[in-house]
């Protein structure tokens, strides 16, 4: 079981995370809907995972990225975006990003991505 921070500008689609991690046996400790509160609730909450959004008013989700990972280099963030994010993907990916999960969300492919995550190191 992981704890999980959850960052997303849409409150649907984090209810729809939190549903789909939960039921997959993880706790989803807090939830951030752009990215400069994820810089700061990742300091308070310290979570062994963040799903994150690339796209989000305030701070892009790879620039959030970048700030946890500078705080804590173990940080472990999977990405989360629509489909032809390509460049953002890669970006992110290259700044320590494990993986990334393809809106609209497939529980099993968001479970296995989570879970593969937490179990390396």
């Amino acid at each position: 079981m992981a704890r999980i921070m959850i960052v997303d500008d849409a409150a649907f689609l984090r209810a729809m995370l939190r549903e789909i991690l939960t039921q997959g046996g993880h706790e989803v400790v807090t939830e951030a809907s752009d990215g400069e509160d994820a810089v700061e609730k990742y300091k308070t909450y310290r979570p062994d995972l963040v799903t994150m959004d690339i796209t989000m008013p305030v701070m892009e989700g790879v620039e959030a990225l970048k700030r946890i990972r500078g705080f804590d280099a173990a940080a472990k963030v999977i990405m989360c975006s629509a489909v032809g994010q390509r460049q953002m993907i890669l970006e992110a990916i290259q700044n320590g990003a494990k993986d990334f999960i393809v809106k609209p969300f497939q529980s099993s492919r968001v479970l296995e991505a989570v879970n593969k995550a937490v179990s390396e190191g």
